[in-house]
């Protein structure tokens, strides 16, 4: 539209001309010693315009040629890197396609054009890994590094994510160290090292490493809350055998943590084998008061405390609705057998095993009739545990 409307201004300009040329045609005479030009004005004005649109388009025509090697240069380089991109895309639809050799070679094919190196090479470096060729991955990461120095942490951390698919781990501990060193809060590297230090079994370091996580949300809710009790599990585990360290662990639990069942059993249980009866006996107490548990309390039974009578009680006092509670009346005849009380002891076992038949009860009432010289029916209960416990 543009060119259109200065189309018609120069017609507009021409037939002013023209008409005015009609009217009055001028005249224009140029003198250089002997040599004359005589012409009429309309002439020399159109012999002007034209020369000048002339050496215009020469001067237009000689300017362009001056820039055709840049032109072409400009166009290859758009060219080549047209095809770096669509190698690129080849290689990460092949890479999501899982087929790691056509992905690592059209990953690499023209990197050197590629707008996006760094993606290329780590790429690249994660097809390699999944072909087992850990030489070409470890080139390709070092070219990761120098084809952007500043992404350190990018390029570290597929290699400590690449190191650990691996089983590398003593590498990929290096790796994920030095990766802490530059960015401590880092939840990525964090999520690496919970999945590193649990392949090493390395508890403590993740017992360190727990508030972390929950402070920068590297876990879920139920995440975090699941991998603590793990870790404290196994720490118990672990100090099973030290006193000392089993209640420092203890101690250091949250709060939350020492309500769980499974972990008041597993910290019970150790303090029984260490002798720590009267411990162990207060621990499961206020648990069982607090939220009753069928485990507990068997657990409860086998805590000797130094107050036996007070235990009896106090296990006679949850008998109210559980009645046939297998667990609470083998509890409740361990204590009565501790606490001498023969008769009780028996009922108590006698109805347990008419609950449900448990092979620790047999042995229990067993023990109890060897004491009371009843030979034959001890021995038939041993007998009856034996084959129950096969």
């Amino acid at each position: 539209m543009k060119w259109l409307f200065y189309a018609f201004l120069i017609l507009l300009g021409g037939v002013l001309l023209g008409l005015l040329a009609y009217q009055d045609p001028g005249y224009v005479l140029i003198s250089r010693g002997e040599h004359t030009v005589e012409m009429t004005l309309s002439l020399f004005v159109s012999a002007i315009v034209i020369g000048f649109i002339v050496l215009y388009m020469l001067i237009r025509t000689v300017v362009r040629s001056w820039h055709v090697p840049a032109r072409w240069r400009r166009w290859r380089k758009l060219r080549r890197r047209r095809k770096a991109r669509q190698s690129s895309n080849r290689g990460l639809i092949e890479l999501a396609e899982g087929n790691w050799r056509r992905a690592e070679r059209a990953l690499i094919k023209h990197v050197r054009e590629s707008d996006t190196p760094l993606l290329n090479y780590l790429s690249a470096a994660r097809a390699a890994q999944k072909q087992h060729a850990h030489e070409r991955r470890d080139h390709y990461l070092s070219l990761a590094h120098n084809s952007a120095p500043g992404a350190d942490i990018a390029v570290e951390l597929t290699q400590a994510e690449l190191q650990l698919a691996h089983g590398q781990l003593e590498q990929s501990l290096a790796s994920l160290m030095h990766l802490q060193s530059l960015a401590p809060h880092h939840p990525h590297v964090l999520y690496l090292l919970v999945q590193l230090y649990e392949q090493l079994h390395s508890w403590g370091d993740l017992q360190v490493l727990l508030p972390q996580l929950d402070k920068y949300k590297v876990l879920s809710e139920s995440e975090h809350d699941q991998l603590s009790k793990k870790v404290y599990l196994n720490l118990l585990q672990m100090n099973q055998h030290k006193a000392e360290s089993l209640n420092n662990i203890w101690q250091q639990m949250p709060r939350d943590l020492r309500h769980d069942h499974a972990l008041i059993e597993e910290y019970a249980r150790h303090l029984i084998d260490l002798a720590q009866h009267d411990t162990a006996e207060a621990i499961l107490r206020d648990a069982i008061k607090r939220d009753y548990n069928s485990e507990l309390v068997r657990l409860y039974g086998l805590a000797k405390s130094s107050t036996p009578e007070r235990q009896l009680q106090q296990a006679e006092h949850w008998l109210k609705g559980r009645e046939n509670n297998a667990n609470l009346l083998l509890t409740l005849g361990r204590l009565a057998r501790r606490c001498e009380l023969w008769g009780k002891a028996r009922s108590y076992l006698e109805a347990s095993l008419g609950n449900h038949e448990l092979a620790e009860t047999y042995r229990e009432l067993g023990q109890l009739l060897d004491k009371l010289n009843e030979r034959e029916q001890a021995a038939e209960y041993y007998r009856k545990g034996l084959l129950l416990g096969v």
